[in-house]
């Protein structure tokens, strides 16, 4: 995996009727970033020796789509179905997965709390996405929290605003789950925001990147010191 703030990421988009979801163009304006290819599924018919050259240039895979009972849709099965041959994906073979990451995008129709035990669905959502962890198991990749986007025409602006700032996160943070590589996320995207933004604008963005740095530093320093304290203990 590329070292940095960021890496390749390659999006798999299968929906049957793209241009008509909202979602899928709004997460397609998010995902214009440097190191986000973004491929939408148009068709059954599938060049697999370019398809599989797309997944080797990219560090992180994400399979999005919308929930089909409990499943992707067919053109993303079918896509997987065609692309990842014996001989491309086995670990024993070729190997063209291992060590990448493999994530899962799935959108909602329905809240996103009534996938949980006792819900109305019954089921938590990671155990519905557990064909996926399989597969990452299978070809040796590292499975990624599922990020899921739930009853998109009912969010407000605000929060269609954070959502678009945890997908950047999730198609280019390395190690997701870390806070200091989210610090040093954010730390990045407004230094570039700071860049190319008005003389004005860019003295609020240069506050908001100096209190993130302070609290990330206020951040190292408390780990720092648990470090000690536990040095000390073992000792």
């Amino acid at each position: 995996m590329s070292g940095g703030v960021f890496i390749k990421t390659l999006v798999v988009v299968g929906h049957p009727q793209i241009e008509d979801s909202s979602t899928q163009q709004f997460l397609k304006e998010a995902a214009k970033l440097p190191d986000v290819t973004w491929h939408s599924l148009t068709g059954f018919d599938v060049n697999v020796t370019a398809e599989q050259t797309l997944i080797k240039q990219a560090d992180r895979l994400v399979l999005q789509f919308p929930l089909y009972w409990y499943a992707a849709p067919a053109i993303l099965k079918n896509w997987l179905d065609q692309v990842l041959t014996r001989h491309f994906a086995y670990p024993d073979a070729t190997g063209g997965l291992i060590g990448k990451e493999l994530g899962t995008v799935v959108t909602l129709g329905s809240p996103a709390r009534n996938f949980a035990a006792g819900a109305s669905e019954g089921y938590s959502l990671s155990q519905v996405m557990t064909p996926f962890q399989a597969l990452a198991h299978k070809l040796q990749m590292s499975f990624l929290p599922t990020f899921a986007v739930d009853q998109f025409g009912y969010q407000s602006d605000e929060k269609k605003a954070g959502l678009l700032i945890q997908y950047q996160r999730y198609l280019t943070q390395v190690r997701l789950g870390h806070f200091n590589d989210q610090a040093n996320w954010l730390v990045d995207r407004l230094t570039k925001q700071i860049a190319a933004a008005p003389e004005k604008k860019r003295q609020q963005l240069t506050l908001i990147l100096e209190q993130l740095k302070n609290n990330q530093a206020t951040l190292e320093d408390l780990q720092m010191n648990l470090k000690m304290i536990q040095d000390m203990e073992d000792s």
